[in-house]
Protein backbone atom coordinates (compact mmCIF):
# COMPACT_ATOMS: atom_id res chain seq x y z
CA UNK A 1 0.00 0.00 0.00
CA UNK A 2 1.43 3.16 -0.96
CA UNK A 3 1.31 5.85 1.52
CA UNK A 4 2.42 9.30 3.04
CA UNK A 5 0.79 10.50 5.76
CA UNK A 6 -0.49 7.90 8.43
CA UNK A 7 -2.22 11.38 10.15
CA UNK A 8 -5.04 11.03 7.49
CA UNK A 9 -7.70 8.82 7.08
CA UNK A 10 -7.75 6.33 4.03
CA UNK A 11 -11.12 6.40 2.26
CA UNK A 12 -10.15 3.61 -0.37
CA UNK A 13 -7.27 1.90 -0.92
CA UNK A 14 -5.86 -0.43 -3.75
CA UNK A 15 -3.17 -2.78 -3.08
CA UNK A 16 -1.96 -5.11 -5.97
CA UNK A 17 -4.97 -4.83 -8.67
CA UNK A 18 -4.67 -6.68 -11.60
CA UNK A 19 -7.50 -6.62 -14.17
CA UNK A 20 -7.90 -9.26 -16.99
CA UNK A 21 -9.95 -9.50 -19.79
CA UNK A 22 -10.15 -12.58 -22.22
CA UNK A 23 -10.83 -12.61 -25.65
CA UNK A 24 -11.24 -16.28 -26.56
CA UNK A 25 -7.67 -17.91 -26.08
CA UNK A 26 -6.04 -14.75 -25.91
CA UNK A 27 -5.30 -12.78 -22.51
CA UNK A 28 -4.22 -9.23 -21.63
CA UNK A 29 -3.64 -8.04 -18.49
CA UNK A 30 -5.16 -4.02 -18.77
CA UNK A 31 -4.36 -3.45 -15.47
CA UNK A 32 -0.79 -4.46 -13.57
CA UNK A 33 0.02 -4.05 -9.91
CA UNK A 34 -2.00 -1.59 -9.34
CA UNK A 35 -1.01 0.14 -5.79
CA UNK A 36 -2.60 3.58 -4.55
CA UNK A 37 -4.87 5.52 -1.28
CA UNK A 38 -6.98 8.07 -1.56
CA UNK A 39 -7.58 9.89 1.56
CA UNK A 40 -10.76 11.63 2.63
CA UNK A 41 -11.42 14.88 1.52
CA UNK A 42 -8.45 14.97 -1.35
CA UNK A 43 -8.33 14.81 -5.30
CA UNK A 44 -6.92 11.83 -6.46
CA UNK A 45 -5.62 11.99 -10.23
CA UNK A 46 -5.18 9.07 -12.39
CA UNK A 47 -3.22 10.15 -15.64
CA UNK A 48 -2.70 8.67 -18.79
CA UNK A 49 -3.12 7.95 -21.97
CA UNK A 50 -5.98 6.41 -23.62
CA UNK A 51 -5.76 2.02 -23.58
CA UNK A 52 -3.48 3.19 -20.25
CA UNK A 53 -5.53 0.99 -17.83
CA UNK A 54 -7.10 4.50 -15.92
CA UNK A 55 -10.59 3.77 -16.43
CA UNK A 56 -10.94 0.14 -15.74
CA UNK A 57 -9.32 1.17 -12.49
CA UNK A 58 -12.55 3.00 -12.12
CA UNK A 59 -14.73 0.96 -13.09
CA UNK A 60 -13.21 -1.78 -11.29
CA UNK A 61 -13.73 0.16 -8.20
CA UNK A 62 -17.49 0.46 -8.44
CA UNK A 63 -17.35 -2.54 -9.39
CA UNK A 64 -18.48 -2.59 -13.41
CA UNK A 65 -15.52 -4.39 -14.24
CA UNK A 66 -14.29 -7.70 -12.19
CA UNK A 67 -10.44 -8.34 -10.67
CA UNK A 68 -8.10 -11.10 -11.44
CA UNK A 69 -6.21 -10.39 -8.44
CA UNK A 70 -5.28 -7.75 -5.28
CA UNK A 71 -7.95 -6.34 -3.14
CA UNK A 72 -9.89 -2.64 -3.54
CA UNK A 73 -10.65 -1.55 0.45
CA UNK A 74 -13.60 0.81 0.66
CA UNK A 75 -12.66 2.14 5.04
CA UNK A 76 -10.76 -0.85 5.54
CA UNK A 77 -13.24 -3.55 3.61
CA UNK A 78 -13.05 -5.15 0.73
CA UNK A 79 -15.38 -4.41 -2.19
CA UNK A 80 -14.26 -6.24 -5.26
CA UNK A 81 -15.47 -9.89 -5.74
CA UNK A 82 -18.74 -11.52 -3.87
CA UNK A 83 -20.34 -9.24 -1.41
CA UNK A 84 -23.35 -9.53 0.19
CA UNK A 85 -26.42 -7.49 -1.01
CA UNK A 86 -26.55 -5.01 1.76
CA UNK A 87 -22.82 -4.45 1.16
CA UNK A 88 -23.14 -4.22 -2.52
CA UNK A 89 -25.82 -1.38 -1.69
CA UNK A 90 -23.56 0.47 0.71
CA UNK A 91 -20.60 0.53 -1.86
CA UNK A 92 -22.79 1.68 -5.14
CA UNK A 93 -24.67 4.23 -2.81
CA UNK A 94 -21.27 5.41 -1.47
CA UNK A 95 -19.12 5.45 -4.35
CA UNK A 96 -20.77 7.47 -7.36
CA UNK A 97 -19.23 7.68 -10.62
CA UNK A 98 -19.79 10.48 -13.46
CA UNK A 99 -18.90 9.46 -17.20
CA UNK A 100 -16.99 10.55 -20.08
CA UNK A 101 -19.59 11.10 -22.48
CA UNK A 102 -22.60 12.90 -20.88
CA UNK A 103 -24.65 12.15 -24.47
CA UNK A 104 -24.26 8.21 -23.52
CA UNK A 105 -24.82 8.02 -20.21
CA UNK A 106 -27.95 9.56 -20.19
CA UNK A 107 -31.24 7.84 -21.19
CA UNK A 108 -32.29 9.51 -23.95
CA UNK A 109 -35.97 7.96 -23.51
CA UNK A 110 -35.97 9.43 -19.81
CA UNK A 111 -37.07 12.77 -18.68
CA UNK A 112 -34.60 14.34 -16.58
CA UNK A 113 -36.61 13.89 -13.79
CA UNK A 114 -36.01 10.00 -14.13
CA UNK A 115 -32.53 10.03 -14.82
CA UNK A 116 -31.70 12.56 -11.52
CA UNK A 117 -34.26 10.09 -9.17
CA UNK A 118 -33.10 6.60 -10.68
CA UNK A 119 -30.65 6.17 -7.67
CA UNK A 120 -33.59 7.53 -4.88
CA UNK A 121 -35.65 5.49 -7.17
CA UNK A 122 -33.13 2.46 -6.81
CA UNK A 123 -32.55 3.17 -2.74
CA UNK A 124 -35.60 4.95 -1.80
CA UNK A 125 -33.73 7.33 -0.34
CA UNK A 126 -36.78 9.71 -0.14
CA UNK A 127 -39.62 9.91 2.37
CA UNK A 128 -42.80 11.21 0.12
CA UNK A 129 -43.23 11.77 -3.13
CA UNK A 130 -42.82 15.83 -2.41
CA UNK A 131 -39.92 14.67 -0.77
CA UNK A 132 -37.91 13.59 -4.22
CA UNK A 133 -39.54 16.61 -6.18
CA UNK A 134 -37.44 18.97 -3.73
CA UNK A 135 -34.65 17.01 -3.89
CA UNK A 136 -34.46 16.80 -7.70
CA UNK A 137 -34.73 20.40 -7.50
CA UNK A 138 -32.05 21.16 -5.26
CA UNK A 139 -29.64 18.81 -7.20
CA UNK A 140 -30.24 20.94 -10.49
CA UNK A 141 -30.50 23.78 -9.09
CA UNK A 142 -26.95 23.33 -7.44
CA UNK A 143 -25.16 22.41 -10.73
CA UNK A 144 -26.84 25.82 -12.12
CA UNK A 145 -29.74 24.41 -13.80
CA UNK A 146 -33.49 25.26 -13.72
CA UNK A 147 -36.44 23.16 -11.75
CA UNK A 148 -38.84 22.85 -14.76
CA UNK A 149 -35.54 21.45 -16.60
CA UNK A 150 -36.58 18.34 -14.85
CA UNK A 151 -39.84 17.47 -17.36
CA UNK A 152 -37.30 17.86 -20.83
CA UNK A 153 -35.34 15.10 -22.34
CA UNK A 154 -31.48 14.79 -22.45
CA UNK A 155 -31.76 15.46 -26.21
CA UNK A 156 -32.47 19.31 -25.48
CA UNK A 157 -29.54 20.08 -23.40
CA UNK A 158 -26.17 20.55 -25.11
CA UNK A 159 -23.01 18.80 -23.86
CA UNK A 160 -21.82 20.84 -21.03
CA UNK A 161 -25.77 20.83 -19.61
CA UNK A 162 -25.77 17.34 -20.26
CA UNK A 163 -22.68 16.88 -17.93
CA UNK A 164 -24.14 18.96 -15.28
CA UNK A 165 -27.03 16.41 -15.08
CA UNK A 166 -24.62 13.96 -14.99
CA UNK A 167 -23.20 15.83 -11.60
CA UNK A 168 -26.63 15.98 -10.50
CA UNK A 169 -27.76 12.36 -10.51
CA UNK A 170 -24.34 11.54 -8.53
CA UNK A 171 -24.70 14.41 -6.10
CA UNK A 172 -28.35 13.53 -5.38
CA UNK A 173 -26.99 10.23 -4.23
CA UNK A 174 -24.54 12.02 -1.39
CA UNK A 175 -21.59 9.96 -1.77
CA UNK A 176 -18.46 10.28 -0.03
CA UNK A 177 -16.43 9.34 -3.21
CA UNK A 178 -17.11 10.20 -6.88
CA UNK A 179 -14.94 8.59 -9.63
CA UNK A 180 -14.98 11.26 -12.46
CA UNK A 181 -13.96 9.55 -15.60
CA UNK A 182 -12.42 12.09 -18.05
CA UNK A 183 -15.97 14.31 -17.07
CA UNK A 184 -14.69 17.44 -19.02
CA UNK A 185 -13.23 15.82 -22.90
CA UNK A 186 -16.00 16.08 -24.57
CA UNK A 187 -16.78 19.09 -23.50
CA UNK A 188 -16.02 22.56 -24.95
CA UNK A 189 -12.80 24.71 -23.56
CA UNK A 190 -14.87 27.18 -22.50
CA UNK A 191 -17.51 24.88 -20.67
CA UNK A 192 -14.78 22.68 -19.23
CA UNK A 193 -13.30 25.73 -16.39
CA UNK A 194 -17.27 25.54 -15.26
CA UNK A 195 -17.19 22.28 -14.97
CA UNK A 196 -13.96 21.62 -12.78
CA UNK A 197 -15.89 25.50 -10.45
CA UNK A 198 -17.88 23.03 -9.72
CA UNK A 199 -16.41 20.05 -8.93
CA UNK A 200 -14.62 22.15 -6.57
CA UNK A 201 -17.46 23.78 -4.77
CA UNK A 202 -18.97 20.21 -4.15
CA UNK A 203 -15.80 19.15 -2.72
CA UNK A 204 -15.10 22.36 0.06
CA UNK A 205 -18.98 22.44 0.95
CA UNK A 206 -20.14 18.48 1.35
CA UNK A 207 -16.53 17.74 2.04
CA UNK A 208 -16.33 15.10 -1.24
CA UNK A 209 -13.40 13.24 -2.30
CA UNK A 210 -12.48 12.14 -6.07
CA UNK A 211 -10.73 10.00 -7.62
CA UNK A 212 -10.01 12.41 -10.83
CA UNK A 213 -9.47 10.21 -14.21
CA UNK A 214 -8.05 12.23 -16.78
CA UNK A 215 -5.26 12.67 -19.88
CA UNK A 216 -4.69 16.22 -19.71
CA UNK A 217 -1.73 17.39 -16.96
CA UNK A 218 -2.80 20.79 -17.26
CA UNK A 219 -6.07 20.35 -16.17
CA UNK A 220 -5.47 17.69 -13.30
CA UNK A 221 -2.52 20.42 -12.05
CA UNK A 222 -5.20 22.77 -11.78
CA UNK A 223 -7.67 20.50 -9.96
CA UNK A 224 -5.58 17.64 -7.59
CA UNK A 225 -3.87 17.38 -4.96
CA UNK A 226 -1.83 13.93 -5.47
CA UNK A 227 -1.43 12.17 -8.94
CA UNK A 228 -0.44 8.64 -9.95
CA UNK A 229 0.61 8.74 -13.72
CA UNK A 230 -0.36 5.29 -15.68
CA UNK A 231 1.41 3.48 -18.44
CA UNK A 232 0.42 0.41 -20.00
CA UNK A 233 -1.44 -0.44 -17.30
CA UNK A 234 1.44 -0.46 -14.29
CA UNK A 235 1.75 3.25 -12.25
CA UNK A 236 4.89 4.84 -12.90
CA UNK A 237 5.25 7.59 -10.82
CA UNK A 238 2.89 8.93 -7.80
CA UNK A 239 3.69 12.15 -6.19
CA UNK A 240 2.19 15.18 -4.78
CA UNK A 241 0.81 17.30 -7.77
CA UNK A 242 3.33 20.37 -7.14
CA UNK A 243 6.49 17.72 -6.18
CA UNK A 244 5.45 15.49 -9.71
CA UNK A 245 5.85 19.47 -11.82
CA UNK A 246 8.85 20.47 -10.18
CA UNK A 247 10.69 17.28 -10.29
CA UNK A 248 9.51 14.69 -12.64
CA UNK A 249 11.48 11.75 -12.77
CA UNK A 250 9.75 8.58 -14.85
CA UNK A 251 10.73 8.93 -18.95
CA UNK A 252 6.97 8.50 -19.20
CA UNK A 253 6.07 11.13 -17.29
CA UNK A 254 8.33 13.85 -18.94
CA UNK A 255 6.88 12.66 -22.11
CA UNK A 256 3.43 13.70 -20.73
CA UNK A 257 4.49 17.18 -19.25
CA UNK A 258 6.02 17.92 -22.66
CA UNK A 259 3.26 17.48 -24.57
CA UNK A 260 1.30 20.22 -22.33
CA UNK A 261 1.24 22.98 -24.94
CA UNK A 262 3.28 26.19 -24.00
CA UNK A 263 1.18 29.44 -24.30
CA UNK A 264 4.02 31.12 -25.64
CA UNK A 265 4.44 30.17 -29.64
CA UNK A 266 7.80 30.96 -29.72
CA UNK A 267 8.94 28.43 -26.91
CA UNK A 268 5.98 26.23 -28.43
CA UNK A 269 7.75 25.64 -31.76
CA UNK A 270 11.11 25.25 -30.43
CA UNK A 271 9.92 22.28 -27.76
CA UNK A 272 11.80 19.23 -28.74
CA UNK A 273 9.25 16.34 -28.95
CA UNK A 274 9.75 14.00 -26.07
CA UNK A 275 8.80 10.07 -26.75
CA UNK A 276 8.61 7.48 -24.05
CA UNK A 277 9.78 4.08 -25.59
CA UNK A 278 9.58 1.13 -22.95
CA UNK A 279 11.83 -0.74 -24.93
CA UNK A 280 15.26 1.72 -24.87
CA UNK A 281 14.88 0.62 -21.03
CA UNK A 282 17.79 -1.37 -19.89
CA UNK A 283 15.59 -3.19 -17.17
CA UNK A 284 17.98 -6.43 -17.16
CA UNK A 285 18.87 -7.55 -13.61
CA UNK A 286 16.64 -6.71 -10.91
CA UNK A 287 13.15 -5.87 -11.43
CA UNK A 288 11.32 -2.59 -11.40
CA UNK A 289 9.11 -2.02 -8.40
CA UNK A 290 7.20 1.39 -7.31
CA UNK A 291 9.85 2.81 -4.57
CA UNK A 292 9.81 5.86 -2.73
CA UNK A 293 12.41 8.35 -3.78
CA UNK A 294 10.86 11.37 -1.44
CA UNK A 295 8.38 11.53 1.42
CA UNK A 296 5.27 10.63 -0.63
CA UNK A 297 7.05 11.04 -4.17
CA UNK A 298 7.02 6.98 -6.27
CA UNK A 299 8.97 6.19 -8.88
CA UNK A 300 8.84 2.81 -10.92
CA UNK A 301 12.21 1.89 -11.04
CA UNK A 302 15.01 -0.70 -9.87
CA UNK A 303 18.01 -0.56 -7.65
CA UNK A 304 20.56 0.92 -10.78
CA UNK A 305 17.57 3.42 -11.90
CA UNK A 306 16.83 4.26 -8.24
CA UNK A 307 20.73 5.53 -8.06
CA UNK A 308 20.18 7.71 -11.35
CA UNK A 309 17.13 9.28 -10.43
CA UNK A 310 18.21 10.20 -7.40
CA UNK A 311 21.67 12.14 -8.78
CA UNK A 312 18.60 13.30 -11.24
CA UNK A 313 16.34 14.77 -8.21
CA UNK A 314 19.67 16.34 -6.33
CA UNK A 315 20.83 18.22 -9.85
CA UNK A 316 16.73 19.26 -10.22
CA UNK A 317 16.94 20.82 -6.64
CA UNK A 318 20.16 22.74 -6.52
CA UNK A 319 18.67 24.28 -9.91
CA UNK A 320 15.58 25.30 -8.32
CA UNK A 321 17.69 26.82 -5.25
CA UNK A 322 19.51 28.49 -7.71
CA UNK A 323 16.89 29.90 -10.14
CA UNK A 324 13.95 30.28 -7.69
CA UNK A 325 11.66 31.50 -10.41
CA UNK A 326 12.49 29.46 -13.31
Amino acid sequence: MVSTNNEKEVLLSVKHLEVTFYNKKRRFRAVKNANFDIYKGETFALVGESGSGKTTIGRSIIRLNHTSDGDILYKGKKINGKLSKEDEKEVVRNIQMIFQDPAASLNERATIDYCVSEGLYNFHLYESEEDRLQKVDQALESVGLLPEHKSRYPHEFSGGQRQRIGIARAMVMEPELIIADEPISALDVSIRAQVLNLMNKFKEERGLTYLFIAHDLSVVRYFSDRIAVIHKGRIVELAPTEELFAFPLHPYTLSLLQAVPMPDPRIEKSKELVIYDESKRDLSGEKPILQEIRPGHFVFANDREMKEYREKLQEMIEFKKEHPNA
